[in-house]
């Protein structure tokens, strides 16, 4: 049997990995600056977090949700008290694009009403659901087009406002920052907005903090910097730290009721050994506030080139939008300066490095950047025609 063949990789082999730094299979030491797709929050192999799941594992790996899991609460009582959601319930699931699916269909349940807002450049997972509320074409096979969807653009209040009217909106979804549409942070009065008229035409706001969440924005979820409170927040990526784990935080103006979400891994023991440890870790360490002070940092000393369109982002989720197509300079930070760095489309590089990145760090990609950008920016220039 052989692997099916759907991702494009990179020849790179990791085989072990501490705080910022892989190593591959041949001792090459490299800076992580991605955090495979946002998900190391508290660094690779944090030892608190290591022993946290081999004495966990240790004790019991596994049971159903049928029986009381102690571990559920506790991390239910940490993570409100950490993230300032004390008052809201947690169902536990496994990974974002499950908590997106969770809350589409808590909202319908609640409301009783069948289509969605969403907006354009969106990205909310990969299945069923999740993806027929995210803006990509080429991820959405036929049968997601059976979902009522309906996208807006970001910042057009007024557009949102005009499909609410129609009166069958269960809910507007929106990610506290757009991750993989390019770092798009929305305006404050829109979300401002989009709270506001969900109160007035009785649709559920839920904001996906699935890769904006966990303190990556230099806040915990990325909506508080805009003064809203949704009634449902998605969440996972950081969550885990690497252990498939999501999670849909709920207003207490939701009823439960017994069998409407399920999930048989959602909320098992090493998931919740990972969580606890993860916001264990995060409240102890000052992480959220160290994602904000090194995330400024770079936003502050990023270098000034002709090549770059825009430098745009908050705390530790940075987006570089160039002018052309970032495919040879990402490979050259890679396989020359042995830094991992993400995409958006084709012309942006995201850091969303673990939010244990140090100010030296930091230092080690700018002053590897600009090393980069110079070259590039003298190949641009041997291009341009001489004029006689």
């Amino acid at each position: 049997m052989k692997l099916f063949d759907v991702y494009s990789l990179f020849d790179v082999i990791p085989e072990r990995a501490k705080g910022c730094r892989i190593w591959d299979v041949d001792g090459k030491e490299y800076l992580d600056l991605y955090g495979g797709h946002a998900v190391i929050s508290v660094g690779h192999a944090h030892p608190h977090y290591v022993e946290s799941l081999t004495d966990q594992l240790n004790k019991i790996g596994f049971y159903s949700n049928s029986v009381v899991n102690l571990l559920q609460e506790e991390l239910a009582q940490k993570l409100g008290k950490l993230c300032g959601y004390a008052d809201y319930s947690l169902f536990l699931d496994n990974s974002g694009a499950e908590s997106n699916e969770n809350a589409l269909k808590l909202a319908s349940f609640h409301t009783g009403k069948d289509r969605v807002i969403a907006f354009h450049k969106s990205f909310h997972g990969r299945t069923s659901g999740a993806v027929a509320v995210t803006d990509n074409p080429k991820i959405q096979s036929p049968f997601n087009s059976n979902h009522k969807v309906t996208f807006c653009n970001l910042n057009d209040a007024q557009a949102v406002e005009d499909e609410l009217k129609k009166g069958d909106v269960a809910a507007i979804i929106i990610e506290g920052i757009q991750g993989c549409g390019g770092i798009n942070v929305p305006q404050t009065y829109f979300m401002q907005q989009l709270r506001k008229l969900c109160d007035v035409y009785n649709a559920v706001f839920i904001v996906d903090e699935v890769q904006s969440g966990y303190g990556r924005s230099g806040k915990f979820f990325a909506h508080q910097w805009y003064d809203v409170k949704p009634d449902i927040i998605t969440t996972a990526k950081g969550m885990g730290n690497g252990f498939p784990i999501g999670g849909v935080l709920i207003s207490p103006k939701f009823t439960a009721v017994k069998g409407m979400l399920g999930t048989t891994f959602g909320g098992n023991y090493l998931a919740m050994a990972a969580a606890i440890a993860v916001v264990d870790i995060i409240g102890e360490a000052g992480l959220v506030d160290n994602a904000l002070k090194v995330g400024q940092y770079l936003m502050d000393n990023m270098p000034k080139s002709p090549l770059i369109k825009e430098v745009r982002g908050k705390g530790l989720m940075i987006g570089l939008e160039f002018h052309k197509s970032i495919a040879e300079i990402r490979k050259t930070l890679l396989f020359r300066e042995h830094i991992f760095t993400g995409v958006a489309g084709q012309n942006m590089i995201r850091l969303l490095p673990p939010l244990t990145l140090t100010l030296d760090e930091a230092d080690i990609f700018l002053d590897a950047f600009r090393e980069v950008l110079a070259e590039f920016e003298e190949k641009e220039e041997t291009k341009q025609p001489t004029l006689f």
